[in-house]
């Protein structure tokens, strides 16, 4: 089914100040399978890893946990100018490039085992997907696993507090765009983290509100 796709953006704890902050992108159409429920299963992290029968996720729904979604062009990212919108209006201020492969990692088998374990951050985590693809699985309001398949062209943000990890998937390839506010933060807490005041503030926004549809033009 062809969606038609707005931004979406949630106040209160998804925000990174109390303002509102309200921003237009362009709407794009496309099929959106990119997110499903997640088996139980041990087999290799790299697969899919699909119910049966296969439950895919919405937009709408991924919005709900405060996850945001943008498809853009990764082939000009240096002078996109919707990225540089989405980057001002959300104060990303610092940016650097990650290149995830076994031929290119230092100690690649320790760092993806450290990706995978379930974790939150105290801020919230932007990737931009430039080339090849990977997973990054968070948990909804159940306590179940959502996989989002990210590949060139996706720009996925999570937000401060939710349980996540990252995974490549059979390509073995992915490079990424990492965006901060302000200066770049790398520490992750492994869970259990429900006194963190990160994970307090998110899971007291995800009881409270849904999110918002941004309007766009």
């Amino acid at each position: 089914m062809v969606l038609e796709v707005s931004c979406y953006y949630t106040e209160s704890s998804f925000a990174q100040s109390e303002s509102s902050v309200t921003f237009l992108i362009s709407k794009v159409k496309f099929e959106f399978n990119q997110a499903w429920f997640m088996d139980e299963s041990s087999q290799d992290q790299r697969l899919p890893h699909h119910l049966n029968p296969k439950q895919f996720v919405s937009l709408d729904q991924l919005a709900e946990l405060g996850v945001l979604y943008w498809r853009l062009n990764p082939k000009n990212y240096e002078n996109d100018e919707e990225l540089q919108k989405i980057r001002e209006a959300r104060g990303y201020s610092y940016m650097d490039l990650l290149d995830l492969c076994p031929e290119k990692v230092t100690n690649y088998e320790e760092k993806l085992k450290n990706f995978y374990t379930e974790h939150i951050h105290a801020d919230e985590e932007i990737r931009y997907c430039l080339e090849g693809s990977g997973y990054f699985d968070v948990r909804d309001e159940s306590d179940q696993w959502i996989r989002i398949w990210i590949k060139a062209g996706d720009l996925i943000v999570l937000p401060a507090g939710i349980y996540h990890r990252f995974t490549l998937d059979t390509s073995n390839y992915v490079k990424l765009m990492r965006l901060f506010v302000g200066e770049p933060v790398w520490t992750a807490y492994n869970r259990p983290q429900e006194d963190h005041p990160a994970r307090k503030e998110y899971i007291k926004g995800l009881t409270g509100q849904a999110g918002v549809p941004v309007e766009a033009h």
